[in-house]
């Protein structure tokens, strides 16, 4: 390989913060590492989102710790990347809940997305051995469900495709708190290697719908008050759109993908080259907003050999 993507070299820790967003709900943020959220119930707590390794989700669990000794008795998982699941076993709860449509991907190409990302992102996979396998929900639904914490209410919605085909939201109305996974940032770059560029926005309007008073988002920090809320979800949706309209341009007059990639780092470097994980992300969304543009629906499986092999045909 010519030269290695960016976040092969990027081992550096992070600082780590734990957020209350509101009243016994938490979001746990890394500086652009992949967030989880934590919802304390009556008699139990949930996690959103298991992080990478058991090792990771240690590190969650301290902090839960210093806010409440109730037992985690759900894991729920926005969408199946491993960076996001395959650090559920540490939690020991019995309810590990996922979309429908995001248990099927598990299905698919849960191992390739696991061996690629595990090539792309070394740092977050330490301690990789005392994963048990890949990460399986006890529990799945399609369109909705609520959960009940004693008598806190937990909805968990698919809104529409957007950073995967199966994402999904979890928003707790005592609140008026949401946990939207990767389909919304905070000043980290959005990962759309398996996004869906044309309903991106048409889902981030439904979440907007709720007039929110805080997000905890996939990444970055967490957003506290509606102007904050409302301001991450434009610059999510200028993110998306900067990266696929130029890549759309170039696929429509029969372009090639690095003609595709110098177009969208034209656009998108002026605006978001300081974001967290920006430079790991581009090639990736590059190439997925290029085929979608030619019209390849469902993307593409990754690999640890077609990750190279993109990036090949990306440095010219």
């Amino acid at each position: 390989m010519a030269k290695a993507f960016a976040s092969q070299g990027d081992m550096g820790e992070k600082k780590i913060s734990f957020t209350e967003v509101g009243d016994g709900l938490w979001a746990f943020t890394a500086e652009g590492d992949p967030n989880s959220g934590v919802i304390i119930g009556d008699d139990s707590v949930m996690i959103v989102e298991a992080q990478a390794t058991p090792r990771l989700a240690n590190m969650v669990i301290e902090k839960v710790r210093e806010v409440t000794d109730k037992p985690i008795s759900h894991v729920v998982m926005t969408h199946y990347h491993a960076v996001r699941v395959l650090g559920a076993s540490a939690y020991g709860a019995d309810q590990v809940i996922m979309g429908e449509q995001a248990r099927a991907m598990v299905v698919e190409r849960g191992q390739e997305d696991w061996d690629s990302e595990f090539q792309r992102f070394p740092r977050l996979f330490e301690g990789h051995e005392s994963i048990p396998g890949l990460t399986w929900p006890t529990t799945t639904f399609n369109d909705a469900m609520t959960v009940y914490l004693g008598n806190r209410r937990v909805d968990l919605m698919h809104l529409g495709r957007a950073h995967t085909a199966g994402d999904i939201v979890i928003h707790v109305p005592d609140q008026n708190v949401m946990f939207t996974g990767d389909i919304v940032e905070y000043h980290s770059a959005c990962y759309c290697g398996d996004g869906h560029f044309g309903d991106w926005g048409d889902t981030l309007d439904n979440i907007a719908s709720f007039d929110l008073d805080a997000i905890a988002p996939g990444r970055g920090d967490a957003l506290l008050g509606r102007d904050m809320v409302n301001s991450a979800l434009e610059n999510t949706r200028d993110f998306v759109e900067s990266t696929y309209i130029p890549a759309a341009r170039v696929a429509a007059r029969g372009g090639s993908l690095k003609e595709a990639w110098d177009a969208v780092r034209a656009e998108c470097d002026p605006k978001f080259a300081d974001y967290a994980i920006y430079e790991h992300c581009l090639p990736f969304n590059v190439a997925r907003a290029y085929d979608e543009a030619r019209g390849i629906d469902t993307p593409r499986i990754w690999t640890a050999q077609r990750d190279i092999e993109m990036w090949e045909a990306l440095q010219g």
